[in-house]
């Protein structure tokens, strides 16, 4: 019998046997449901996690903009702020099983400053491409959110998860 690491809520590893002749869970599983040990793991679910809240955020953008009537800006911040209450859930759950701080009031409080540093980056980010640059809102907005989903990945790992 062989030893593989089995995912805890805590994100401690824990042994389990598995039979001889039997194959280790398949990498995609590990990836989808084993514990996040690994920077790799982490910035893959991140990556997910982004592509979620960016769907929540770019279609509340959209809809705000065009269909309410709102300027792309102010849009911009309502939807983004929807996206990092999406992102912090969905992070929380699924993306980091270990916390550098235990209260849940006061981490949410520094992963949203994260979240605000983010959202200056990208109102500067989508006034200067679709402003300057005369790109369209949603392409300044694209390019926004990658850059912006490197700054908070690694600011919220820094900081906040292990």
């Amino acid at each position: 019998m062989s030893r593989e690491p089995r995912a805890e809520g805590d994100g401690s590893a824990e042994q389990t046997l598995i039979p001889a002749g039997l194959p280790a869970r398949p990498a995609w599983r590990v990836l989808l449901f084993g514990a996040t040990g690994s920077v790799l793991q982490q910035f893959a679910r991140y990556v997910v996690v982004g592509g979620v809240a960016f769907v929540v955020d770019f279609g509340l953008l959209y809809v705000l903009t065009e269909f309410a009537g709102i300027h792309y800006l102010s849009s911009a911040a309502i939807a983004f702020l929807c996206g990092l209450f999406t992102n912090y859930l969905l992070s929380r759950v699924w993306v980091f099983d270990r916390r550098t701080i235990d209260n849940v009031a006061m981490e949410f409080a520094i992963f949203a400053a994260i979240g605000i540093v983010g959202l200056g980056l990208n109102e500067g980010i989508m006034w200067f491409v679709a402003e300057r640059v005369h790109f369209h809102y949603l392409i300044a907005k694209v390019i926004s959110a990658g850059i912006v989903l490197m700054w908070n990945f690694g600011a919220r790992k820094a900081v906040l998860f292990r």
